[in-house]
């Protein structure tokens, strides 16, 4: 198979509606769980330790605590499983892996957040969020070009 075509099988299969996410943000990721024939959606809340590939192999590895003990999950960010995932709060930290809040215990193991406002935001989330504001606009103008039944 060419590349191209490969290329081209993958970026239908990408999701458009993730957030700018970083190493140390702590989020939300809603993760659809299958029982039998029902469907639910279920809420797994931690701290980014690790990102990982890119494009439709990127992952996220989250851990959070439960019942003081540590708990990973990596979870594949374009996968349909993934319904949506929230960013919390945005973590100041210097490395591209965590590893090293695996040995921390109580408030040690909390990170700084990064200052809120405008000058905290890259210019990768700037550029992310004047794109959505256009695609709502289009669609917006779009729907009201549409000749409704009056």
């Amino acid at each position: 198979m060419s590349a191209a075509l490969i290329a081209a099988v993958e970026q239908d299969q990408l999701k458009s509606n993730l957030p700018v996410l970083h190493v140390g943000d702590t989020v939300d990721v809603h993760v659809r769980i299958i029982e039998g024939s029902k469907e639910r959606i279920q809420v797994f809340n931690g701290v980014i330790i690790k990102m990982q590939g890119k494009g439709l192999t990127a992952t996220v590895t989250v851990r959070r605590i439960v019942a003081n003990e540590g708990v990973e999950r990596t979870l594949p960010l374009h996968s349909p499983k993934i319904a949506k995932i929230e960013v919390k709060r945005r973590g100041d930290t210097r490395r591209a892996k965590l590893y090293y809040l695996r040995d921390r215990v109580g408030k040690k193991r909390r990170l700084r957040d990064k200052r809120r406002g405008l000058d905290a935001l890259t210019k990768q989330e700037v550029a992310a969020t004047e794109q959505q504001q256009a695609a709502e606009a289009a669609a917006a103008s779009a729907s009201e070009e549409k000749p409704g039944d009056e």
